[in-house]
């Protein structure tokens, strides 16, 4: 028997340095089959066309008219099967989402897994006081400075708000610039009217040194709720839309239908209305611009029937989200779903195993990105630094078990097993074992490792315990210098900027 050496240690600093993002290939859960998948399909287009939308406003209505969509009677605007696919095979099946630095881009399509924060929770839990407060725009900042850190983190949708902001424009404008400041990783962001979207592609001009610069590198995405389910526009969104694709923001736009409450009671039924609010909105980036890039948000939430409470962290979230990945990447659109929307109010057991279920579903059924995966707590009503540093260690494994296992000559090598078995008798001393060390191999940076007595003697530390030195580590090191001073002076004598330097 070999006994469990003690935990390795990073040298001091090392954990630090974040290197780029690694994201592995999903797609090889597939909850649907392919009868399943044609069903659903169908029975969205089947909405599109005998049911409708409501709420497209004057200007969205008249283009998706001309383009052969109709009023019914009683005016609610429907789409055929035809116009939605015509709309589809024009859509792109790749979005290149940049960072503010070129080794932080993503390419999202084609089912490469990547996890993300988002949420816009409003309390934060204070791991010295176990107290729950409002959250602020510290903390903002600060949560999107341990996503810069976290290897396994690649994009940062907003996970607060910051509600030490009462005036709407200084909400939007402060929320961009402490998301901009804090990471190179790419970005999403809410906003409470559509003219405050064009003084933020401005701002994010200054941050990268020159007119028009953020156009050519779209950083930032706007995340846009396209839809009030059940099948209705949103007017405002769809005016956000419009002006985030003219500024040349990446658009990600969502439906988040609430199973048995905005959406069927039923998985599958929920699943294609859901999906045919995206379709709807696919028809009016389409009207609006042609072959436009777009990310299609398929969120399909879940409600405890029991209180009409909505359950994010519930076995029917993970395998709803997983087939809602499945489903965008079966009609070709760049897909985004939820996981990791725990319920419960702690960094304990139920958090643990709700957060793992949903996100490895997810990630296994192939979602191009996995929105308030990390970091969120109660039903995402709730933000923790320290659960996005346990979070970040749990999605390296999970990511690591969506990279599969590599069968070939070299990984199924009889010459090795006749030399180990007729000499050592272990494969400790190997070549091809510590070739593979780190290559084949993912070791967690705060799940604990050591024999009970090493655990014991080294002080019995939690991981909880482990999770608020992380936290300490990375918010007392040197902060992101990726926005350079001169631009952030020029933005601050721009804007109303409330960010202490």
């Amino acid at each position: 028997m070999v006994r469990r050496a003690g935990k390795i240690r990073e040298p001091a600093g090392q954990t630090l340095q974040n290197p780029p993002p690694v994201y592995h290939m999903g797609g090889r859960l597939c909850p649907l089959s392919a009868a399943d998948l044609s069903a659903i399909v169908s029975h969205s287009f089947d909405i599109l066309s005998s049911v409708g939308m409501a709420g497209l406003p004057p200007a969205a209505t008249k283009r998706a008219l001309a383009a052969g969509a109709w009023h019914r009677a009683d005016g609610r605007l429907c789409f055929s099967k035809e116009m939605v696919q015509t709309a589809l095979a024009r859509a792109p099946r790749h979005v290149t989402l940049p960072g503010f630095t070129a080794d932080r881009d993503l390419q999202i399509g084609g089912r490469g897994v990547h996890i993300g924060t988002g949420g816009a929770a409003v309390q934060i839990l204070d791991a010295t006081s176990g107290a729950y407060r409002d959250s602020e725009l510290s903390d903002l900042y600060n949560l999107m400075r341990i996503l810069e850190a976290s290897s396994n983190i690649h994009y940062g949708v907003r996970p607060v708000v910051a509600r030490d902001m009462t005036d709407p424009f200084e909400l939007d404008i402060n929320t961009a610039f402490a998301c901009l400041k804090a990471t190179r990783k790419p970005i999403g962001i809410s906003f409470c009217e559509p003219d405050h979207i064009d003084p933020i592609v401005e701002m994010f001009d200054m941050a990268l040194g020159q007119p028009g610069a953020f156009r050519d590198r779209p950083f930032c995405m706007a995340v846009i709720v396209h839809v009030v389910p059940p099948l209705t526009y949103a007017p405002e969104g769809i005016l956000m839309l419009e002006t985030a694709l003219r500024a040349g923001m990446i658009p990600q736009i969502c439906s988040a239908g609430q199973a048995g409450a905005t959406s069927p009671v039923t998985l599958a039924g929920a699943l294609a209305q859901g999906l045919a609010e995206c379709l709807a909105g696919l028809v009016v980036v389409d009207g609006f611009q042609t072959s436009a890039p777009c990310i299609y948000a398929l969120m399909p939430f879940i409600s405890d029937l029991r209180t009409g409470a909505m359950s994010g962290g519930s076995g029917e979230a993970a395998i709803a989200n997983a087939a809602a990945a499945q489903l965008l990447s079966h009609i070709g659109l760049p897909s985004t779903v939820s996981a990791g929307m725990t319920d419960s109010k702690l960094v304990d057991a139920q958090a643990g195993y709700e957060k793992g279920y949903t996100v490895a579903l997810a990630g296994h059924g192939g979602a191009d990105m996995i929105n308030l995966s990390v970091g969120m707590l109660g039903s995402i009503m709730v933000a923790s630094p320290e659960a996005m540093v346990i979070d970040d260690d749990m999605c390296g494994a999970i990511l690591r078990s969506i990279r599969g296992i590599e069968v070939s000559p070299q990984t199924l090598d009889l010459a090795a097993i006749e030399r180990v078995v007729t000499h050592e008798g272990h494969y400790l001393g190997e070549g091809e074992t510590l070739k593979r060390m780190k290559s084949d191999y993912h070791y967690p940076t705060l799940a604990n490792r050591q024999s009970v007595s090493d655990w014991v003697d080294a002080g019995r530390l939690s991981i909880w315990d482990q999770a608020k030195a992380r936290v300490a580590d990375i918010l007392n090191a040197p902060p992101p210098t990726h926005l350079s001073a001169g631009a952030e002076a020029d933005i601050r004598a721009h804007y109303p900027i409330r960010l202490t330097q």
